[in-house]
C-alpha cells in the first residue's frame, strides 16, 4: 500500500500565492471585532499596541522562517519541537496547535452563522456550522492550489473591506466628525500607560498569529528557501500597516467607549460615515470569517498528517488522495472535531485560552531554533541573528504575565490533557522503536 512518502504532498505554492495564504490568514476575521477589545484596554490610541504586537510577532516570525527553511515539512512547530527536544515536547507542541486551530475553525463557523448572516437570512446556527464546515472541507480536499486561490480572492475582499474603513475614517476627520486627539489617550482608569500597550498588545497579537499556519504548508512551496522569508515578512508588514491605519482611523472616527462596547466595532465607523450600505460590510465580514476558517483549517489538517507522519499520531492520519495528494483522512478528521465544537458551544468557554497555548508554542519554537543550530539542516537556508529568536522567547514569557488568572486555569486543564498525551504517545513511540 503506497505509504506518505510515496505519495507526497504536492508542491505548488508559488510564492505571490504563499503571500497571500499569510496575509488572508493573518487579516482573518479577528480585526472585524479586535479594535473595540483593544480600545478597551488601551484607550484611544489603539495603535500603539498594535504596532508593538507586530513587533513581538516578528520576533517569532524570524524563528519560524529559519525552521520552515531548514526543514521544509508539514507538521511544523511539532516537527521542530520533536527534533530538537524529542517526541514528548513535539507531541505537546502539535498539541497546543491542534487545540487551537480546531477551536478557532469552530468558532468561526459559529461566527460564521451569527449575525452577519442574519443580516440577509436566518437559519438555524447548527445547520449553518455543519453545511459551512463541510464546504471547506471539501475545498481543502480538493487540493492546496484551489484553496489558496480561493484565498487570494478572500483577501482582496478583505482588504478592500478594511479599505474602506481607513477611507471613511478620513472622511469623518475631513468633515470635522471626528476626533484626532484620541489618538493620543493612552491608558485607561483601570491601567496606565504601561499596562495599557501591554493589555492591549495581548489581544492585538493573536491577530498576527495567523503567521504560524503557513509553516504547515512549506512542503507545498516549490521554493520554500527563497519564497518563505519573502512571504512571510513581506505578509506580516502589510498586516500591520492596515492595522495601524484601521486602528488610526477607527479612534479618530468613534468615540473610545462606543467602540469598547460594540461586537462590531469597524460597523460603527461604516453607520457614523454613511454612504456605505450596512449589508455590504456584513457581506465583506463574512467572507474574511469563512477565510479564516479554510486557512486555520488547512493548517490543523497539515499539522495532524505532519504529526501522523513523524509517528505522533495514528499512522491513518497520512493517508493522501491519489491525484490530488491532499492529506483527506487529516481533513475528515479536524473538520470532524471543528464540527463538534460548534454543535455543542463549548468554544465560547475555550477561545480565550487560545492566545495561552500559542504561546506555549512560540516559546517551544524560539528556543528550539537556539537548539537545532548544531544541525547543518538544508543548505542555503534562512538564518535568524541570534538575538531574534533570544527576544521572541522572552516576549512569550511576557505576554503570558499579562493573561488573566481564569484563562490561566482554562489553558492548564488543556496543557494538562496534552502532557498526559504526550507521555502517552511517547512511550508508545519507544516501544516500537525497542527490539523484540
Amino acid at each position: 500500500m503506497p505509504t506518505a512518502n510515496d505519495q507526497p504532498l504536492k508542491r505548488a505554492l508559488t510564492t505571490p500565492l504563499l503571500y497571500f495564504f499569510i496575509l488572508g490568514d493573518v487579516l482573518g476575521a479577528g480585526v472585524y471585532v479586535l479594535i473595540g477589545q483593544v480600545a478597551a484596554d488601551a484607550g484611544g490610541a489603539v495603535w500603539v499596541p498594535l504596532a508593538a504586537a507586530l513587533a513581538l510577532a516578528l520576533l517569532t516570525a524570524a524563528s519560524y522562517a529559519e525552521l520552515a527553511t531548514k526543514y521544509p515539512r508539514a507538521g511544523g512547530a511539532s516537527h521542530y519541537a520533536t527534533r530538537a527536544y524529542g517526541p514528548f515536547a513535539g507531541f505537546l507542541a502539535g498539541f497546543c496547535m491542534l487545540a487551537a486551530g480546531i477551536v478557532s475553525v469552530g468558532a468561526l463557523a459559529r461566527g460564521f452563522a451569527g449575525d452577519y448572516l442574519t443580516a440577509f437570512v436566518t437559519l438555524p446556527v447548527a445547520l449553518v456550522a455543519v453545511v459551512f464546515l463541510a464546504a471547506l472541507a471539501l475545498l481543502n480536499a480538493r487540493g492546496i492550489q484551489e484553496s489558496t486561490r480561493a484565498n487570494v480572492v478572500a483577501t482582496v475582499v478583505e482588504l478592500g473591506g478594511l479599505a474602506i474603513i481607513v477611507v471613511l475614517g478620513a472622511w469623518l476627520l475631513l468633515r470635522g466628525d471626528g476626533d484626532p486627539g484620541r489618538l493620543t489617550r493612552l491608558g485607561t482608569p483601570e491601567h496606565g500607560a504601561a499596562a495599557a500597550v501591554l493589555s492591549g498588545a495581548v489581544l492585538a497579537y493573536y491577530s498576527f498569529v495567523g503567521f504560524e499556519t503557513s509553516v504547515n504548508v512549506a512542503e507545498e512551496t516549490r521554493d520554500p528557501r527563497r519564497s518563505y522569508p519573502r512571504a512571510l515578512f513581506g505578509a506580516l508588514l502589510t498586516a500591520g500597516a492596515v492595522y495601524v491605519l484601521v486602528g488610526l482611523a477607527a479612534s479618530a472616527a468613534v468615540p473610545t467607549g462606543t467602540l469598547a462596547a460594540s461586537s462590531g466595532p469597524l460597523l460603527e465607523v461604516v453607520k457614523a460615515a454613511g454612504g456605505v450600505p450596512v449589508w455590504l460590510f456584513s457581506a465583506i465580514a463574512l467572507v474574511a470569517v469563512a477565510n479564516g476558517a479554510l486557512l486555520t483549517g488547512i493548517m490543523s489538517s497539515r499539522l495532524a498528517y505532519g504529526m501522523a507522519r513523524d509517528g505522533l499520531l495514528p499512522a491513518v492520519l497520512t493517508k493522501v488522495l491519489p491525484e490530488r495528494r491532499t492529506p483527506w483522512a487529516a481533513i475528515a478528521l479536524t473538520t470532524a472535531l471543528s464540527m463538534l465544537l460548534a454543535l455543542t458551544g463549548s468554544v465560547a468557554t475555550l477561545a480565550s485560552t487560545l492566545v495561552l497555548l500559542l504561546l506555549v508554542v512560540f516559546f517551544m519554537v524560539n528556543t528550539a531554533v537556539l537548539v537545532l543550530r548544531r544541525d547543518p539542516g538544508v543548505p542555503g537556508h534562512f538564518r535568524a541573528p541570534t538575538v531574534l529568536p533570544v527576544l521572541g522567547a522572552a516576549s512569550c514569557v511576557l505576554l503570558a504575565t499579562r493573561v488573566e488568572p481564569e484563562v490561566w486555569l482554562r489553558g492548564l486543564i488543556v496543557l494538562g490533557a496534552g502532557l498526559v498525551l504526550a507521555a502517552v504517545a511517547a512511550a508508545r513511540r519507544e516501544r516500537e522503536r525497542t527490539p523484540a
